[in-house]
């Protein structure tokens, strides 16, 4: 074997990395989508891009599922062009005819309304995100979508459990699935096991078309800005805490935390283990409903 053979070339490497990260997602999205029932037979997901590194990687991934899946489910890209000053219309058309998917482009001013409402220098993000979602919930029905895929990945899921945290006051962040308020639509979040800096390096590896956001990505100073800052240095300082962290997220104990409409803490007696009597298997309850109605509710914490 010659000296230039044994030198692994690059083009080889990038492919080997291609696939190493491609098994990977593949991996996560799969148990995602396993642990929470996100797609099923017959299904026609509606998979939301926005031109991002997160919605090509996860339009890539499922269409790869697709293929090997044990069930037949539909794939629709869709869209929402809010009319942004600059954007470029073509980019995300000429992709998705390349590579054969069904798409619709929905085109909707939402920028105009967003810069007259929101004062200069605030942050757009949170208007921004309602106008979209309303638009994308709406379209979903019209085209007889089952559910609706967001790109958001583990890191997006953990900033927004801080955010909810630092600047909300709640123990809350965005659900792998979740029903709509007015329960017409599905929602459903394949990435939600997938870490940002692996979609980052396979999207440069495929090379997808990345569209900046130039309404609000460009802002500084976000509150969001500031927790992915946070979590960033903790992961360099103590590799793992991420890891551990959203796995708590997985781990929630109700009685070793303060929320009296989640747990019964008036109720605990003494001679039951935590203080529980019965043994259903939930100790969620209706605060109306009179107290010897929720006994048979409580639960023993050792079963969860």
């Amino acid at each position: 074997m010659t000296e230039s053979a044994a030198v692994e070339s690059p083009e080889k490497k990038i492919k080997v990395r291609t696939n190493k990260l491609q098994k990977r997602l593949r991996r996560e999205v799969g148990r995602a989508i396993e642990d929470f029932n996100m797609i099923e037979d017959g299904d026609k997901v509606m998979v939301c891009l926005s031109g991002g590194k997160d919605s090509y990687a996860m339009l890539d991934i499922l269409l790869n599922l697709q293929k090997s899946a044990p069930i037949h489910f539909d794939i629709v890209a869709v869209n929402l062009d809010q009319k942004q000053p600059g954007f470029p219309e073509h980019i995300l058309p000429e992709y998705l005819e390349s590579i054969g998917v069904e798409f619709h482009i929905v085109e909707r001013d939402t920028y105009s309304i967003v810069k007259e409402v929101v004062p200069e220098g605030k942050t757009t993000c949170a208007l921004c995100s309602r106008l979209r979602r309303g638009t994308l919930y709406g379209f979903a029905e019209e085209i007889g979508a089952t559910k609706i895929a967001l790109g958001h990945h583990r890191d997006d899921i953990l900033e927004t459990f801080f955010l909810n945290m630092f600047y909300g006051g709640k123990l809350k962040s965005m659900p792998p699935k979740l029903v709509s308020d007015d329960g017409k639509n599905m929602v459903i979040r394949p990435l939600a096991y997938a870490r940002e800096k692996d979609i980052a390096e396979y999207g440069d590896l495929k090379q997808f078309p990345i569209i900046p956001c130039n309404l609000c990505g460009s802002q500084e100073n976000l509150q969001r800005q500031v927790i992915k800052e946070m979590l960033n240095g903790w992961d360099k300082s103590n590799p793992g805490r991420i890891e551990t962290m959203f796995r708590s997220l997985q781990n929630v104990v109700p009685s070793h935390l303060a929320d009296t409409n989640l747990f019964n803490f008036k109720e605990l007696q003494k001679g039951y283990a935590h203080g529980i009597a019965g043994d259903s298997v939930t100790n969620h309850f209706d605060p109306e409903q009179p107290q010897a109605e929720k006994m048979p509710e409580m639960i023993d914490i050792l079963a969860l």
